[in-house]
């Protein structure tokens, strides 16, 4: 990766690092932490083909931690003068020394901290114009229009280009960062008119430009999504089993995470307490974390505190073997940190019983006759009680072929009973952010309509 594409080098920001660390000791703190961060951004937007907003970015910033001993502070600037980093240490400091102490507060062991951290080549810029992503842009959104004449409207096609680097460094010797990247292209089509208009939208999403979908393809899709939607109808009031479109079951996999965080435990604030060990879905469920997928979105070579990441197996025939914990969490639990200071890394979602027919239509096949979920609306979900109840919107579906669009309705259930009746997973497998997994159908739902 070439230096040159942001105004300070790799090692320019390591300098900065020893010297905020530098003052740190000199100012009296027992140990410190620093991350410094630099990038520079577009982010184009163009609705029924004319420019709606173009914004660039460049930024940097410094976040300083000072500990006096289980005292914490922090600060941070977007100064990199040394007038100014020697101010943020002594903010950072003066918070500290006022700050009650905590036993759970503190740099991670050394011994996990990654001292030789790989190379996962995450950072490809696109060096693109603003003119040449209005040029996409309107390509999406043309392509959109140009499906069906019941794309009447538009809410915008985006492209989006972000390239950044930092160093993240300690008191306990630790001094490490790398470069990284993420574009996106996106389109959201309105099909029909007056009281009668559905809308969808589809995107794309790579670290690498090259990896991004064909604009077209994109638009066309998007509108195909909407236009399907259209004569909705609604729902009686049912129980029955409901498969979630691969992009919603990614959320299914995100309420997992959040439940087995760290956080959410040590606060007893999760429907999953002390289930270590426990079933919390059928056996034939895998869920593996991979940091270090050559060029994913979710990959690095440690977690925020510089500890060392490492793949794992976090369900094992559906058994949870392991949290998602940070130091501090990990202390507050008793236990050691897994690497996932800023959260989780790469997770896949399996079952051993998905086979090769098992794609979007044999799911769909596999149901028989229930709900195919396509949207959620709502933040309907209690993480204590795992009581759940979100909007929805989607597909009936009888002998496995789609029979008319539903909308206005909600779908409700526990997380816990929705985790352990999980069916079967399709291989329709699609990555959003750092997660992946295909579709998931469970047993059955209460969906609550007319």
């Amino acid at each position: 990766m070439n230096d040159s594409v942001f105004t300070h080098t790799q090692d320019q920001l390591k300098q900065l690092a020893q010297d905020v660390l530098a003052i740190a000791r000199e100012t009296g703190a027992s140990d410190a932490a620093v991350e410094i961060s630099e990038g520079s951004g577009l982010a184009v937007t163009v609705r029924k083909g004319q420019v709606e907003t173009i914004e660039q970015n460049k930024d940097k910033g410094i976040g300083v931690t000072v500990y006096c001993g289980k005292r914490r502070g922090h600060s941070s600037t977007s100064d990199f003068s040394s007038a100014s980093l020697r101010a943020a240490v002594e903010a950072a400091y003066n918070i500290a020394r006022f700050t009650a102490e905590d036993p759970a507060a503190g740099l991670p062991d050394a011994e996990l901290l990654e001292t030789n951290p790989r190379d996962l080549r995450l950072c490809y810029p696109w060096d693109i114009g603003a003119e040449e992503a209005v040029g996409i842009a309107q390509r999406c959104e043309a392509a959109a229009f140009g499906v069906d004449k019941r794309i009447t409207n538009s809410e915008g096609a985006s492209v989006y280009v972000q390239q950044s680097h930092f160093v993240a460094a300690n008191s306990l010797g630790f001094c490490a960062g790398y470069p990284f990247s993420r574009h996106t292209l996106s389109v959201a089509p309105i099909a029909g008119k007056g009281n009668r208009m559905q809308r969808d939208d589809w995107y794309t999403s790579a670290r690498d430009p090259k990896k991004l979908a064909d604009p077209e393809k994109v638009g066309r899709y998007a509108a195909e999504r909407a236009l399907a939607r259209l004569n909705a109808r609604k729902l009686d009031t049912r129980t029955c089993p409901v498969l979630f479109e691969a992009p919603l079951a990614a959320g299914l996999l995100g309420a997992f995470v959040q439940a087995t965080s760290g956080g959410a435990l040590y606060r007893k604030s999760s429907f999953l307490l002390d289930s270590l060990g426990q079933s919390i879905f059928p056996s034939h469920i895998q869920i593996v974390e991979d940091p270090h997928i050559v060029g994913a979105v979710g990959s690095s070579p440690f977690d925020e505190e510089g500890v060392r990441t490492q793949t794992r197996k976090v369900v094992s025939d559906g058994v949870l073997q392991g949290y998602f914990l940070s130091s501090y969490s990990a202390r507050k639990l008793g236990m050691q940190t897994t690497g996932n200071a800023g959260g989780s890394h790469n997770l896949e979602m399996l079952s051993k019983e998905t086979k090769i027919a098992d794609d979007f239509e044999g799911m769909l096949r596999k149901m028989g006759t229930g709900l195919l979920v396509t949207e959620l609306m709502g933040q309907g979900t209690n993480y204590v009680t795992g009581d759940y109840s979100r909007g929805a919107s989607g597909y009936w579906v009888e002998n496995g072929v789609i029979q008319y669009p539903v909308e206005e309705i909600t779908i409700a259930g526990n997380m816990k009973d929705m985790f352990q009746s999980i069916v079967g997973i399709g291989n329709d497998v699609l990555t959003r952010g750092n997660k992946s997994t295909g579709s998931i159908l469970l047993e059955k739902m209460v969906v609550a309509g007319s």
